[in-house]
């Protein structure tokens, strides 16, 4: 299954694989304060859990495995399976997110909605979700 914006194809194999790496690099740690990039190496510290991030027109989920910290599995399926979080967009707001649209600002405003998990715990980590979006949306 792909997903195209424009001449760049997504939600496929390679590109769930050069997520993963991004991901699990991180973004870079630019522009803000040293105690923010802190707090986010404790939230992701030991952190597992699996996320499901999806397209509401075309089914495709981007399946992110994380476990201790580190993303050690990417793929791309149509069903989130026994994901710990499932989000899903719209393809306006994927390709947003491509277009350098702001990761915090599409969760605050539910362009990219938690549909399935523990609302508490998955906001308990927010911002390392949010750089972990930023991250994926930079892979070309």
């Amino acid at each position: 299954m792909t997903f195209s914006s424009g001449a760049t194809t997504f939600f496929t194999a390679e590109w769930a694989q050069a997520v993963r790496v991004a991901v699990d690099d991180g973004p870079p740690q630019e522009g803000k304060l040293p105690s923010y990039w802190q707090w986010i190496d404790r939230a992701r510290s030991g952190y597992t859990a699996t996320w499901a991030l999806g397209v509401r027109e075309t089914g495709a989920y981007l399946v992110l495995v994380w476990k201790d910290g580190t993303c050690v599995d990417a793929h791309i399926t149509t069903d989130p399976g026994t994901a710990d979080y499932v989000l899903a967009a719209t393809e306006t707001t994927w390709h947003e997110l491509r277009a350098g649209a702001d990761p915090g600002r599409v969760v605050m405003y539910r362009g990219l909605r938690l549909e399935s998990g523990d609302v508490l715990a998955f906001f308990r980590v927010i911002y390392f979700f949010i750089e972990s979006l930023a991250a994926l949306s930079k892979v070309p």
